[in-house]
């Protein structure tokens, strides 16, 4: 391959992958944008429409601020992020709870799981013989965004 072949296609290679980082942050970025402002709706809607400074900086950097409190006066790189990840895990484990909580009170059991799973079950076994063809799985990743069916898998066919 001549090199300025091997040059054109790191290039792309590169930007592709710059273009795929700079999609990630804006989105990323974005959620950050609508956070902030709800924070700020919640806030004016509470105060009659406006907000003083001390308003707005609860609002906005309440949970950071507590944080610096309570590592006395400051934080560090590894403090933040522990809080961060718990912070995202905490999140993730309530949209759990919330999607397998059949009783609604807060707590997760074996039945409230085979529950689920018998009703996911149920929806993927369209002709109701108790199996799941490949033939009766969604079309275009609609089920299990981050599954793909592989007929060659020996461990049920999702990875």
């Amino acid at each position: 391959m001549r090199t300025t072949t091997k040059l054109a296609l790191a290039f792309v290679a590169l930007a592709g992958a710059v273009g795929t980082t700079a999609y990630a942050e804006n989105n990323a970025s974005e959620k950050l944008r609508e956070g902030t402002m709800m924070r700020l709706s919640k806030a004016m809607s509470d105060s009659n429409g406006t907000i003083s400074f001390d308003q707005f900086s609860d609002a906005m950097n309440a949970r950071l601020k507590k944080l610096v409190a309570d590592n006395g006066g400051k934080l560090t790189v590894a403090q933040l992020a522990d809080a961060l990840e718990k912070a995202r895990f905490e999140q993730m484990a309530k949209r759990i709870i919330a999607r397998y909580d059949t009783r609604g009170d807060g707590t997760l059991t074996s039945d409230d799981i085979t529950s689920r799973q018998k009703k996911v079950f149920a929806m993927l076994d369209r002709n109701n013989d108790g199996k799941i063809e490949k033939s009766e799985l969604p079309k275009g990743g609609r089920f299990g965004r981050h599954h793909e069916w592989d007929g060659d898998d020996n461990e049920g066919g999702m990875q």
